[in-house]
C-alpha cells in the first residue's frame, strides 16, 4: 500500500479540538475558575481541560432530581485520578491518599482497573489542597485522564517478583517519558511561576503538539503466562519475552480498545494485534512513533471514532506497520513465541525471591472503605503504618501487600485477621474474578448501576453456581454502567453493559486469557431474565464441558454464541 492513503479522515475538527488548540497548552481558564467561590462547578470548557490534569467534574446523581426540584445547582464534586505507573505505591503514599480521602473526599478510595487510585467527592475549593497533598507524597495526576497517554499498566504477578521489578522500571520510565511537557499543571495546582516567554510549539510539546491526541491512549505491559493487565485491550501492549529468567525484550501489539456506542455498529471493542519484537531499551522509541502516527492520522472530527484502534482498522495494519518502520528508521524483529493462561489475580500468600512474601488481598469492586462488618480502610491504614515493603494495586481492582519480610509476615497476618481482610477464598471463584466500574452515583456517563449492584447480583448467581458444583470454577464476570468499557466488559466470559436503569446487554464467549472478545447474547434484560439465562447455561456447562474447558470456550463450542474473531465482526 502506498503512502497516499496515510491521511486523517476528512471533516471539521470537533469542538474538543478547537478547545485544546485555544487552551494555551492546557491552561485555559482553569486557574480563574477554580479560584471562583460563587458556585461549586466549572464551565464545560474547563471540565474538558481538567481531564488532562487528572480530574473529572461530576455530581451526585442520587441527589440530582431533588436538587432540580429545589432549583439548586447540581451537587458538583470532582474525581481525582492519580498517575501511578504499574500500580506501585509506598506505605507512606498509601497513608497520604487515605488521609486526603478523609479530609477532602468522600472517605473512600477506589482501586481502578488501570492500577491506580481514584478519589471521589472533592469540592472545588479543596481541589488545589488535594493536588498539592498528592504532589508532596511524590505522586501526581498529570495525564491520568485526557487525550494523552494515560497510566501505564504493568504486571503485578508476585510469583515473578524480580522480573516484575525489572519490567516495572521500564513501565515507569515509559510513563515518565510520554508525559506532556506543558507546565500548566505545575502553574495551576502547585503555584509554579509562569515563564512569560513564547517558545516554539515543538519545544513545548515535541511529541503531542498543540492539540495533543485525537482521543485517550493506553499502554499496558504483561509478563506471560499472566495477562492480568489485559494487554490486548490496550492501544499499545508490550508482552515481556523471558528466556532463562532474563528479559530479552517485548513483543509489540497495537490497536486495542474496549469502548463503543450503543446502537452504532461503526464503533466496537477491538483487540490489539502483535506486530513484532523490540529490545527493552527500544520501547520508548516504539511507543513514541506509534503515538505520533495516531497524532497525525487519527480522527479529529468524530470523537466516537477517534481511538487508535479505528485508525489502524481504517488505514490497515500493514500500512501502519510500514509507517512505524519508516518513522523508526529500523524494523521490528519477528515476534517471539509466548503463552497466556489467565488474566486474574493469584490470591493469598506467595513466597517470592530474597526471602520476601507477597499477599494478594481480595477487594470487591476495588472500593476501599469501612463497611459495617468489614473495616477495609482502617485495616489497610494500620498495615501501612507498619509495612516496610510496598503496595501493588492490581488491574483487577485488588491489592498486593508486597515485599514482606519473613520477620514481618506474622505481624501483617495478624492485622489481616484482626480486620477480617482476606484473600476471598471463602467466596466463589466467580466473585474473585469479578470487576465493575464506578458507575452511579458519580459517573456522568452511567446508564445503569455497576459497582453497587454487581455484588448483589453475584449473591444470586452463586446459588446457581453452588447447585451446579461450580463454586471453585474460575469464570470472569464484568459489569459496566455504560459501553465505554472501563471494566473491560468485552473481555469477561460473562459481561454486562448498562442500557438503562436495571437493564443490561448480556455478552458471552470471551476467552479466559483475554485473547478473544465476547458476543452479544441477550439485549436489554433485567435481573430475573439474567438469572433465568444463567439457570440454563451454568448447569449445562457443568454437565457438558470438556476437561479443562473454560466457560467462554464452552459457549462457543456448544453453539450458544458465535466466536468474535475480530472487533470488526463484534456486532455480527
Amino acid at each position: 500500500m502506498g503512502t497516499d492513503i496515510l491521511k486523517a479522515p476528512e471533516g471539521a475538527p470537533s469542538r474538543n479540538e478547537h478547545l485544546k488548540k485555544e487552551s494555551n497548552f492546557l491552561r485555559g481558564t482553569l486557574k480563574e475558575e477554580f479560584e471562583d467561590r460563587l458556585n461549586g462547578g466549572v464551565s464545560e470548557d474547563a471540565n474538558q481541560l481538567i481531564k488532562f490534569h487528572g480530574s473529572y467534574q461530576q455530581d451526585d446523581r442520587d441527589l440530582r432530581n431533588e436538587r432540580q426540584k429545589q432549583k439548586l445547582e447540581p451537587a458538583y464534586q470532582f474525581m481525582i485520578r492519580v498517575r501511578l505507573p504499574g500500580g506501585v505505591s509506598t506505605p507512606e503514599q498509601w497513608l497520604v491518599m487515605d488521609d486526603l480521602s478523609e479530609k477532602y473526599g468522600n472517605g473512600t478510595l477506589k482501586i481502578t482497573t488501570r492500577q491506580t487510585f481514584q478519589m471521589h467527592g472533592i469540592l472545588k475549593w479543596n481541589m488545589k489542597k488535594t493536588m498539592q497533598g498528592i504532589n508532596q507524597a511524590l505522586m501526581d495526576t498529570i495525564a491520568a485522564c485526557g487525550d494523552v497517554n494515560r497510566n501505564v499498566m504493568s504486571n503485578s504477578n508476585p510469583f515473578q517478583s524480580e522480573l516484575h521489578a525489572e519490567v516495572y522500571e521500564w513501565a515507569k520510565k515509559l510513563s515518565d517519558d510520554l508525559l506532556p511537557r506543558t507546565r500548566a499543571y505545575h502553574e495551576i495546582w502547585l503555584d509554579e511561576e509562569k515563564v512569560f516567554s513564547t517558545p516554539e510549539v515543538e519545544e513545548v510539546e515535541p511529541m503531542y503538539g498543540p492539540v495533543y491526541l485525537p482521543r485517550k491512549f493506553k499502554i499496558g505491559v504483561a509478563i506471560p503466562p499472566s495477562n492480568d493487565v489485559d494487554v490486548f485491550s490496550q492501544d499499545i501492549g508490550f508482552i515481556a519475552i523471558v528466556e532463562d529468567r532474563s528479559l530479552l525484550g517485548f513483543n509489540v501489539a497495537i490497536g486495542g480498545g474496549m469502548g463503543m456506542t450503543h446502537g452504532d455498529k461503526e464503533t466496537y471493542p477491538q483487540l490489539a494485534k502483535v506486530i513484532g519484537f523490540c529490545k527493552p531499551e527500544q520501547i520508548y522509541q516504539v511507543a513514541e512513533k506509534i503515538i505520533t502516527i495516531q497524532r497525525d492520522y487519527g480522527n479529529r472530527s468524530s470523537r466516537k471514532n477517534a481511538r487508535f484502534k479505528y485508525t489502524v482498522d481504517r488505514l490497515g495494519l500493514e500500512t501502519v506497520i510500514e509507517e512505524l518502520h519508516n518513522r523508526l528508521g529500523w524494523r521490528l524483529e519477528e515476534a517471539k513465541p509466548f503463552h497466556f493462561d489467565h488474566n486474574g489475580d493469584r490470591y493469598g500468600w506467595v513466597e517470592g525471591t530474597k526471602g520476601k512474601w507477597h499477599y494478594t488481598l481480595f477487594i470487591e469492586g476495588g472500593r476501599v472503605k469501612d463497611f459495617e462488618n468489614l473495616k477495609i480502610k482502617t485495616g489497610l491504614r494500620e498495615i501501612a503504618k507498619v509495612h516496610k515493603g510496598d503496595f501493588r494495586l492490581t488491574a483487577n481492582q485488588n491489592l498486593i501487600i508486597a515485599n514482606v519480610s519473613t520477620r514481618s509476615k506474622k505481624k501483617i497476618n495478624d492485622l489481616l485477621e484482626h480486620y477480617g481482610l482476606t484473600d476471598g477464598s471463602h467466596f466463589s471463584a466467580l466473585r474473585r474474578n469479578s470487576m465493575a466500574c464506578v458507575s452511579l452515583p458519580t459517573c456522568g456517563l452511567a446508564m445503569a448501576e455497576a459497582e453497587r449492584y454487581l455484588p448483589t447480583l453475584i449473591d444470586k448467581i452463586e446459588t446457581i453456581i453452588d447447585e451446579s458444583g461450580l463454586r471453585d470454577e474460575e469464570i470472569t464476570i464484568r459489569m459496566t454502567g455504560c459501553p465505554n468499557g472501563c471494566a473491560r466488559h468485552a473481555l469477561g466470559e460473562i459481561g454486562f453493559i448498562g442500557k438503562s436503569v436495571g437493564k443490561y446487554n448480556m455478552y458471552l464467549g470471551a476467552a479466559f486469557d483475554g485473547s478473544r472478545l465476547s458476543k452479544l447474547y441477550r439485549e436489554n434484560i433485567g435481573e430475573e431474565e439474567i438469572l433465568n439465562e444463567l439457570r440454563i447455561l451454568l448447569p449445562r456447562y457443568a454437565k457438558e464441558r470438556e476437561l479443562g474447558e473454560h466457560f467462554g470456550d464452552f459457549v462457543i463450542r456448544a453453539g450458544i454464541v458465535k466466536a468474535t474473531t475480530d472487533g470488526t465482526n463484534f456486532h455480527d
